[in-house]
């Protein structure tokens, strides 16, 4: 048996889990929890990652002795280092508003960058961030520039790479040849220099270094090795699907909502559907859209001072009728923090409704709205990539939601299996099993690993509710989405 311990962060919140890997299944227990967000210093918006890097440590102390680490994190953020190696500032959050406008600037037709990068527009892609950082002296000074989780493995073992999932969400990589587009790096005005050496989800990033181990409670030179970093990729991998034909959503604080594909889909379609064609483990492409998750229900919750009370307003949201008002869930009104209930009220108004009278109310309508935004996903990128679905799995924290879950299905017309909530963790687990050989086979075997290790749900569709979602459909068509700024149709 082996043992080993994942890193895995959330833009709301990061878990270090401690994993025992059998021949047939894993058993995974988290360690160590830690709250995550944004600071606000000097007019931006910044990740704390030193305090990340401590709670990391704090992480590997609480699993015990291991035989490996693996980091996954959220994607397109950045650190950049100096001629020394030292991190030059706090990394800037994707919410800020440095980039806002920036996509509309880029000396590069929208058509030519889908071509070369296939990836869908979203204000914050690490290309964006970039060019509006330019003439800066940080960007000046810089010399390497790190993605999260390359960035703190490199300050677990000094070594210094870039995991291919992640990369392939910067703008700035070919997603058929798996490798970084230089040429598209130098007419964008961005230094191809920066970038460090590419390395596959499985491949060693180092061992952990003596100056380290101590403080995180962990032998020197045991391997950190690369999974997944983009926290989807890693989610995908944990998916307990049998077969090809299934759509997943990795639902959090966003909703990452495709299908798996063995290569990309870079076609004119798929750029006016916004689709983002961002790499997998085993040579998988995710073709994927990102749609606003739980991050409005978050900000909800935390603008009326209600975390506490999720459990009571879900069992009354459930008791409202719906689906009654909704809105367009991937509106870039919605990205800022703050004032989420009133902007929410807002957008109803705009296309006609009438807002939800009370907090249960406008909790069904997020709910409403995001299972609407699911089934348009997930029809659309079935049609745009020829793959039939037959199933759904939602897996991540919104696994947990059954209201959340029973729309979906109702509203996708599809069976939706819930589970694993942990899927991150446990497909970050899963390659670093295979890695060191304590797991064989391909995705397939893997999954049914993660299938025969932990509780699934299954939500039938029902089909009486199939009208009532057509309608709701047809009160949002001829909305504001503008899918050039980055938000679904």
């Amino acid at each position: 048996m082996s043992t080993v311990a994942a890193v895995d962060l959330g833009a709301s919140g990061g878990r270090v889990v401690r994993a025992r890997v059998h021949p047939d299944r894993v058993e995974t227990e988290p360690v160590h929890r830690f709250a995550n967000g944004g600071v606000r210093a000097g007019g931006t918006l910044h990740w704390d990652v030193l305090g990340l890097h401590r709670e990391v440590l704090a992480g590997l102390r609480a699993a015990g002795p291991v035989d490996s680490i693996g980091i996954d994190t959220w994607a397109v953020d950045h650190g950049l280092l100096d001629a020394t190696g030292a991190l030059i500032g706090n990394p800037v959050h994707y919410r800020d508003a440095r980039t806002d406008g920036v996509a509309d600037r880029l000396p590069v037709h929208p058509d030519e960058l889908y071509a070369a990068t296939g990836l869908q527009v979203l204000p914050f892609n690490t290309i964006y961030q970039l060019v509006s950082a330019a003439g800066t002296p940080a960007l000046a000074a810089a010399c390497e520039l790190l993605l999260m989780p390359d960035l703190l493995g490199y300050w677990l073992t000094g070594e210094r790479v870039a995991e291919v999932t992640n990369a392939s969400t910067t703008g700035l990589l070919d997603p058929g040849t798996r490798t970084w587009d230089t040429a598209l790096m130098r007419r964008v005005g961005i230094d191809p220099g920066l970038f460090p050496a590419l390395c596959e989800p499985g491949g060693l990033v180092g061992g952990l270094a003596s100056g380290v181990s101590t403080e995180a409670g962990q032998r020197a030179g045991i391997p950190v090795h690369a999974v997944g970093s983009h926290d989807t990729a890693s989610a995908v991998v944990a998916v307990p699907a049998a077969g090809a034909r299934f759509a997943y959503i990795s639902c959090g604080t966003w909703s990452l909502v495709g299908v798996e594909l063995d290569a990309p889909v870079r076609t004119a379609a798929g750029r006016a559907a916004n689709f983002s064609n961002e790499l997998g483990v085993d040579g998988t492409v995710r073709y994927l859209r990102n749609v606003m998750g739980l991050w409005l229900l978050q900000e909800c919750l935390r603008e009326w001072e209600a975390e506490g009370e999720l459990a009571r307003l879900l069992g009354a949201a459930a008791r409202e009728p719906g689906p009654c008002a909704v809105v367009d869930a991937g509106d870039p009104m919605f990205i800022a923090p703050g004032g989420m209930p009133g902007r929410l009220a807002e957008a109803c108004r705009a296309s006609g409704q009438n807002p939800p009278g009370t907090r249960a109310g406008t909790v069904r309508m997020i709910l409403d709205s995001l299972a609407l935004a699911h089934r348009r996903t997930v029809r659309e990128a079935a049609r745009l990539s020829g793959r039939d679905v037959d199933v759904v799995h939602v897996v991540g924290g919104g696994a947990r939601n059954e209201l959340l879950c029973r729309l979906t299905a109702d509203a996708c017309g599809l069976p939706v299996v819930a589970g694993p909530v942990e899927a991150t963790a446990l497909g970050n687990v899963l390659v670093q099993a295979r890695a060191l050989g304590a797991l064989t086979g391909d995705l397939t075997a893997l999954r049914a690993v993660a299938a025969r290790s932990v509780e699934l749900h299954r939500y039938e569709p029902d089909p009486d509710r199939a009208a009532a979602w057509d309608a709701a459909q047809r009160r949002l068509s001829g909305d504001s989405h503008d899918t050039r700024r980055g938000r679904p149709a």
